[in-house]
């Protein structure tokens, strides 16, 4: 799961919770005022038989037994809370008060009910008057919820003391004050609040990324390939952003693929120039000294070879940056690829260095392809056999370093100015000082570095002390 996966459920999830909150806060608010009997929530009246009220009149007890009629008095007078009734035998409250007769008359039966609640006493004053004392549930002020003008849960309510209006108590179609509280409604309306504000960030993060990426695909579709969505988009990233990120690698490297190919295009026209124009000028020399006849045929063949020599590397080229997997790997023994290199170039060399020391490990080997490997450090041997001096022996060391063999090819030229140590493994390049005397197209190294890198190896270059290049090539072993 990724880190999008989460913002969502985390988001939605935490809504959810507000939202449960919000709702069992307000049947929690329900419960507790029809227990009470106060707000619009309430049941109707009746003689309260909550544990509390047992716990209450059992106070009434002990205040009756060791008080009296004037201990029960006090304890009435001074109870918070509790509507607290004492009514004697001929239907007389103990404080005076005005009470529902019905209410006693259900008391009253209870009292002689075979399942005789707690909740209701009988007390016996020390003249023989009785006293019935119980617990009234105080009255709602406009009974259970209807639906009306007020909606399902009826006028906003406030709490407050049973008979008293609150400071937000509001009129009923009576006229008498409606007590209740606000609070189930003021923990709703935030509960939806919080849920819009959350959907609403999480939709403004999300479409933010989007937004972005759709000007730069609208931006790579009308040729501009310059990467535009990290510079639109800060902060922590996840999906949105990694897939930003990984358009705007595919941009660049698109960008320098379309540069790379105008490169090669203005590269080639130019070689090619060279050669087209020194064959026409042959056929013309011809054709006006027909005495010479044979003499330009030479030259029109020698620049024919020259050319189809570079279209050879140009298609080689082509297929290392086209091919999509190496073809015929195989197990390859270094010393014998560099035997093979080693006897065509001591044939081909002439008058120049007929000398390639190989030197180090002789049994290490490698893994690919075979042809490509051996056109590879073929190039790079003879560009070193190329910019040496005349009967200038070529090194070759051959070393095991972990799980990768390194070649580093030695010879004795007069090296590469530092700052274009990377440019001579591009095509067509050629250092200006040996460009003038060195045959070639500069194509080379280029091939070299794409078959070493399409078996997962590395090729460099630095100068030597002293004199000369070195050039390393390190590939995976077996």
């Amino acid at each position: 799961m990724g880190r999008l996966y989460w913002k969502f459920f985390l988001a939605i999830l935490f809504a959810q919770f507000l939202a449960t909150i919000g709702i069992g806060a307000t049947f929690w608010l329900w419960g507790q005022a029809r227990e009470s009997g106060v707000g619009p929530y309430a049941g109707p009246p009746g003689v309260d038989t909550r544990s509390t009220a047992t716990v209450m009149l059992d106070a009434a007890s002990v205040a009756f037994k060791f008080g009296g009629v004037n201990g029960l008095r006090e304890l009435v007078l001074t109870a918070v809370g509790k509507n607290i009734y004492a009514i004697d035998s001929g239907g007389d409250e103990l404080l005076g008060r005005p009470f529902d007769h019905d209410l006693f008359a259900e008391a009253q039966r209870q009292l002689v009910s075979e399942t005789r609640p707690q909740s209701i006493r009988n007390f016996v004053a020390a003249d023989g008057r009785q006293y019935q004392v119980f617990i009234a549930r105080a009255r709602s002020e406009f009974g259970p919820p209807k639906m009306g003008a007020g909606g399902f849960f009826g006028p906003p309510p406030v709490f407050g003391e049973p008979g008293r209006p609150g400071p937000h108590a509001s009129k009923g179609a009576d006229g008498r004050a409606h007590e209740g509280h606000r609070l189930p409604y003021i923990t709703i309306a935030a509960a939806c609040l919080a849920s819009l504000l959350l959907a609403a960030m999480l939709a403004w993060h999300i479409a933010r990324p989007i937004r972005a990426l759709r000007a730069a695909f609208s931006a790579a579709a009308g040729g501009d390939l310059t990467a535009r969505f990290d510079a639109d988009t800060r902060g922590p990233g996840d999906e949105l952003a990694e897939l930003g990120r990984a358009f705007d690698r595919m941009s660049q490297q698109l960008k320098a693929i379309l540069e790379s190919q105008q490169r090669l295009l203005h590269d080639v026209s130019h070689e090619l120039r060279a050669p087209l124009a020194r064959l026409q000028a042959a056929v013309g020399l011809s054709h006006q000294q027909p005495e010479n006849h044979a003499k330009w045929m030479d030259r029109i063949e020698r620049e024919g070879n020259r050319m189809e020599k570079l279209i050879g590397e140009l298609l080689t080229l082509s297929r290392l940056d086209s091919a999509a997997k190496l073809p015929a790997i195989e197990e390859i023994c270094v010393i014998e690829l560099l035997d093979d290199i080693r006897d065509n170039t001591m044939l081909e060399a002439g008058g120049k260095c007929r000398e390639v020391h190989i030197e180090g490990h002789l049994d290490a080997k490698v893994r690919g392809s075979r042809e490509l490997l051996f056109r590879a450090i073929d190039n790079v041997v003879r560009n070193a056999i190329k910019y040496s001096p005349d009967h200038e022996a070529v090194k070759v060391d051959i070393r095991v370093n972990g799980r990768s063999v390194e070649l580093r090819v030695f010879d004795r030229g007069s090296g590469v100015p530092e700052h274009h140590l990377a440019d001579i493994f591009l095509p067509f390049y050629r250092e200006e000082s040996a460009a003038s005397h060195a045959e070639g197209h500069g194509l080379g190294l280029a091939i070299a570095m794409r078959v070493v890198v399409a078996h997962g190896g590395t090729i460099q270059a630095h100068n030597c002390k002293g004199a000369g290049l070195c050039v390393t090539i390190a590939l995976p072993t077996v």
